[in-house]
């Protein structure tokens, strides 16, 4: 895997030729990747039409058994459609997972923060492919601690763990791009990196003695609230690529207060896969209602799926969201 190269804007598009090894006309094929299957050995590349323009594909094509010819037609799997996307997709890798195909793929500008690793699931290898709906690498998801994340491969190590290697800009000076490696789990055929944030909204959790309200400023528009009798919880279904300490960081709101003693903090007791973590609770300090702000802990969790339930605690609070590191 290479670690840098040219970004494909700084290069002019050579003369067309109307072949499909190499397609100038498109921009020329590169990002070559290599999948097999059933015996049947396919290569991945993308035609690089953002060096004049044009739009971007990633392809999946037959080939012999040594790779070095073509023996069929290539079939487009995605191309960028997404505004966070940019101008480009390419570098793609293809594994297969708990009955699915997941091809993955890097998007936007390589050469600062804003490129980017996602992945889009199928039921058959040819397609069609399904996006996510967010990036599952970014800058941001890795709060800054790796800056661009891309040009990933997947990995499995003699321990059975599946782990993607990705390269990314450091995210101190001086500007070089280093190689990264971190645990990769699939929960249903869809992947989860560890150290980069998987977000859970709230309403979508298992709510139980609450209730779901629209609710000003919080990320889908709606958040729980009314978590305000002894059995009353919210649950959420948590997957861990790894096991080990991970970082619950809740988005919640409290405006409870006491009387004359005016606004004061709030919690809820916290249990992972039914049992009392050493902290117990999720603290939060007083933000009045609507005013979402995050409070986090840090908790155990085994490998796969894992139950994370936060249940009242002192005085009041409403959660909009959980985000796992």
């Amino acid at each position: 895997m290479s670690l840098s190269r040219p970004h494909p804007t700084a290069r002019s598009c050579p003369p067309a030729r109307d072949r499909w090894s190499a397609r100038p006309s498109r921009g020329g094929a590169i990002d070559a990747a290599s999948h097999t299957e059933d015996g049947r050995r396919y290569l991945l590349w993308k035609n690089d039409g953002n060096c004049c323009e044009l739009a971007t594909r990633i392809y999946l094509q037959p080939v012999s058994w040594d790779g070095t010819r073509t023996t069929g037609e290539p079939v487009a799997l995605i191309g960028q459609d997404r505004e966070w996307e940019g101008k480009l997709v390419e570098a793609p890798t293809l594994v297969r997972r708990d009955g699915r195909y997941v091809l993955f793929y890097s998007a936007d500008f390589y050469g600062d923060h804003h490129y980017k690793t996602s992945y889009a699931v199928a039921t058959r290898l040819t397609g069609p492919y399904v996006k996510a709906t967010t990036p599952l690498m970014s800058t941001e998801s890795f709060g800054g601690a790796v800056r661009g994340p891309g040009g990933q491969d997947v990995v499995t190590g003699p321990d059975g763990q599946d782990r993607i290697l990705f390269h990314g800009w450091s995210h101190d000076g001086p500007e070089r791009r280093f190689l990264y490696a971190a645990d990769l789990g699939f929960a249903d055929g869809r992947p989860v990196v560890r150290g980069s944030k998987v977000l859970h909204q709230a309403e979508s959790a298992r709510v139980h003695r609450a209730v779901v309200r629209d609710a000003a400023e919080a990320l889908d528009g709606r958040a729980v609230g009314g978590i305000d009798h002894p059995d009353s919880f919210v649950e959420f279904s948590v997957f861990a690529a790894s096991a080990g300490p991970h970082t619950l960081t809740v988005r919640y709101g409290n405006g409870s207060r006491d009387g004359a003693d005016g606004p004061v903090p709030a919690s809820h007791s916290l249990t992972v896969n039914g049992q009392a973590p050493a902290e117990g609770r999720v603290d939060y300090p007083y933000t009045g209602w609507d005013n979402w702000q995050q409070a986090s802990v840090l908790v155990s969790l085994r490998r796969g799926w894992n139950t994370v339930r936060l249940t009242k605690g002192e005085y009041y609070a409403e959660l909009d969201s959980m985000e796992v590191v």
